[in-house]
């Protein structure tokens, strides 16, 4: 299902106090499509995400999922956070954490139970079940939580800096996982990232933007075959062209982008 971001600008105050975060942007995520969101501190990656999954209000402009107005969060519509410890419930275990984001939904014990163990299984987790978040090591926790996102089954999930605050194999290890169950569970993502090595890797193409106020300073296609491979992937000629422009792209975003 396609994310539409029409004309969406944001800002907050009033009058000459006003303060533009993110000027008219538009944008569309694809059905099925990876999108990474880079850009310098300040531009609105994070806000933009929070629109597009309905916990912002746009200050103008319209954002879709498919032909429906977002005016709140939409049903098909998973969000990952960077915080994972205050993401989850520590007093409850992985396995409620992850129940408790069907409560809304209309199906059985066993559907959702099967759903669960599902989750589980896909971010390599199964049998931790009865673990308690505060039992797991960073990584562990977010596995939790992009399985959390995942047990809903939804179309689309919005990834906001999610690996920012683990260690550099277990970056690497989740980056993996999730270009692994977006091919599972057949899902639309929008990644925001400040890691430009990360935004190449997984992504179909890449957003930038520049900074006050925020707006898109490039669109960039990634031609690089899938699936990738940490090593292989980086070896390849490509990507050391296309992480050298989005690098000088969010330097200085002003410049025209190479042809």
């Amino acid at each position: 299902m396609n994310v539409v971001v029409d004309r969406v600008r944001k800002s907050y105050g009033r009058g000459a106090e006003a303060r533009e975060v993110l000027t008219e942007t538009s944008l569309t995520v694809r059905s099925q499509e990876f999108v990474s969101i880079v850009g310098p501190s300040g531009c609105g990656k994070s806000t933009l995400l929070m629109m597009m999954a309905g916990l912002l209000k746009p200050s103008s402009g319209e954002i879709r999922l498919g032909d429906e107005p977002v005016t709140g969060p939409p049903a098909g519509l998973s969000v990952v956070f960077q915080d994972y410890s205050r993401s989850l419930f520590p007093w409850m275990s992985v396995r409620r954490n992850l129940t408790t984001a069907l409560t809304a939904s209309r199906l059985g014990k066993e559907e959702q139970r099967s759903r669960v163990e599902h989750a589980l299984e896909s971010v390599g987790l199964a049998g931790k079940g009865e673990m308690y978040p505060w039992q797991m090591s960073g990584g562990m926790q977010q596995r939790v939580a992009i399985a959390r996102a995942l047990v809903t089954e939804p179309t689309v999930m919005l990834m906001d800096e999610p690996f920012a605050a683990v260690d550099a194999q277990t970056r690497a290890d989740l980056e993996d996982l999730v270009l692994r169950v977006r091919h599972e569970y057949d899902v639309t993502v929008a990644f925001v990232t400040h890691d430009i090595d990360e935004s190449v890797y997984m992504a179909d193409r890449i957003v930038v933007l520049a900074a006050n106020p925020g707006r898109i300073a490039a669109d960039l296609t990634v031609d690089l075959p899938r699936p990738r491979d940490q090593v292989e992937t980086k070896l390849d000629a490509r990507f050391a062209k296309l992480r050298s422009e989005v690098f000088r792209l969010v330097m200085r975003p002003d410049t025209p982008a190479s042809a």
